[in-house]
């Protein structure tokens, strides 16, 4: 797919004029400040998408898979899946199910909690989460196209919003294993 041409205008630059041209001065900012995350998110999602499409997994998929490639066991409960992706029950539930009608993942029962499913990684997605990790360390992770003093900066910041949105309390200093 060929990249777009960039256009002679920021167009967020030019919807905050027009924000502030329609009298919306106290929601100028807010605006400026929503649209600019979501479109930075659809920049970034797009370099996601273009590294992990050799792997035929989404990021979805892969998030679960190196999450489970990050536990001790390779085994977590489904529920524990939700709860760190902070993702619904029902997304994850699917995707789960996706990755094992694709043999990366085991679904099994619980064994001291009937309601409760536990996720295992396979040998085979253990295989593909680690090469779709190299692909997205040399292709995305490591240019996200900021420098390392503004990647430090731009974390702080959205770490500032997500804590006063309520998505986390202040951390341990180092998070228990998983």
């Amino acid at each position: 797919m060929a990249r777009p041409r960039p256009l002679s205008i920021d167009p967020l630059a030019e919807a905050k004029r027009q924000w502030l041209a329609h009298g919306w001065e106290d929601a100028a900012d807010g605006m400026a400040v929503v649209t600019s995350i979501m479109r930075a998110q659809q920049l970034l999602l797009a370099r996601v998408d273009a590294a992990l499409r050799p792997f035929g997994v989404t990021f979805a998929r892969y998030e679960v898979l190196r999450l489970l490639a990050f536990s001790r066991s390779g085994t977590l409960p489904l529920s524990s899946v939700v709860a760190r992706l902070q993702v619904h029950a029902t997304s994850v539930t699917s995707t789960a199910e996706r990755l094992v009608r694709d043999g990366m993942v085991l679904r099994e029962p619980h064994p001291h909690d009937g309601r409760a499913a536990l996720l295992t990684l396979t040998d085979t997605g253990r295989d593909l989460v680690e090469r779709a990790t190299r692909a997205l360390n040399t292709e995305v992770f490591a240019s996200p196209g900021l420098s390392p003093e503004d990647a430090a900066t731009l974390v702080g910041v959205v770490a500032r919003l997500r804590k006063n949105a309520g998505d986390f309390t202040d951390p341990r200093p180092v998070p228990d294993p998983l």
